[in-house]
């Protein structure tokens, strides 16, 4: 089964571009890891900008929406110590005056920053900083209201599809339309391991939504499946960061650090650069090689070419 499109291969973001051709797009995700901590946010984003990255991500939730009531009073530990959980999501969130500074602070550093928004009044809040796309986490891929919430602000959407089914993938698209979509393949799974990743999705996806730009959100530990992800065809790339993984938090673990991130951008440089074009050449840098090694047999004259290998008599050759 394939989803039929009209729409064109690649995807402007701010003043750059994601699709086929165009440099990888990669993607820094904070969304948690900052633990509530302006200062820490703004070390990510450092490290997300000298290691090359085009953006940064975070996560927006509204607590009383986003967290089960029955969950509300549950006392869990946190980084301010034992809380309800409800008191905990409320305190982790970054308000206006928080994301008003990491606006500023991405401008001047030249990055991209955008969320993924849980709820519906989270786009609403998000909107007031105008970011160049909007993301879908994987568990929201079934709510098509709040899909069609930030489709509707006119900005690209990037859906992730780890826990998904593929007719829920498909449902989904039918919902909101295939239009300024991206679509990143994934597996829910913090961290997850190298046999559950199934990076041959990213050539699915691509044949049944030929005409979309597919991408990958990886939560594995190293830093190979992404760079491999790049080699099968994905446009884009997703990795959380943090500063140590020992760090409390549930992402902590399935992030890259500062100095891992550093390399994987560049490793997915070189990917970039080693996949070519596709057409066979001689280069210019062979050519020495191709002197001093390449064996030159001369061609047999015809006189000396055993019977057998003679054209028969009337060809003209021979007569």
């Amino acid at each position: 089964m394939k989803f039929k499109s009209q729409n064109p291969l690649r995807i402007p973001v701010g003043e750059k571009w994601i699709g086929p051709g165009e440099k990888i797009y990669v993607i820094a995700e904070i969304g948690i890891n900052h633990n509530g901590s302006l200062e820490i946010a703004k070390k990510l984003i450092d490290g997300a900008v000298l290691a090359g990255c085009d953006a940064v991500k975070f996560q927006k939730r509204t607590a009383e929406l986003c967290v089960p009531q029955d969950q509300w009073h549950i006392e869990r530990d946190t980084p301010w110590g034992r809380m309800p959980y409800i008191d905990y999501r409320r305190k982790i969130e970054f308000g206006e005056k928080e994301y008003s500074e990491i606006s500023n602070y991405c401008r001047e550093k030249k990055i991209h920053w955008f969320a993924s928004c849980w709820d519906e009044p989270s786009v609403d809040f998000m909107e007031q900083f105008s970011p160049p796309l909007y993301k879908a986490a994987s568990a929201s891929l079934t709510d098509h209201a709040l899909l069609k919430k930030m489709k509707a602000t006119g900005k690209p959407l990037m859906i992730s599809t780890g826990m998904s089914s593929l007719e829920e993938i498909l449902d989904a698209v039918n919902h909101i339309g295939d239009d300024n979509l991206l679509i990143a393949h994934s597996t829910s799974t913090y961290p997850c391991q190298p046999k559950e990743l199934n990076l041959k999705m990213i050539e699915t996806l691509a044949e049944l939504f030929s005409n979309n730009v597919i991408g990958y959100s990886g939560h594995e530990t190293g830093l190979i499946p992404t760079c491999s992800a790049v080699a099968m065809g994905a446009c884009f790339v997703e990795r959380h960061i943090t500063l140590d993984r020992s760090l409390w938090g549930s992402d902590q673990s399935a992030s890259v650090e500062m100095v891992g991130l550093y390399r994987l951008v560049q490793y997915i440089r070189d990917v970039e650069l080693a996949m070519g074009d596709g057409v066979k050449k001689v280069y210019e840098s062979e050519l020495g090689a191709l002197k001093r090694l390449r064996k030159v047999i001369p061609a047999l004259p015809q006189v000396l070419m055993p019977k057998r290998a003679r054209p028969k008599r009337g060809f003209g050759q021979w007569n």
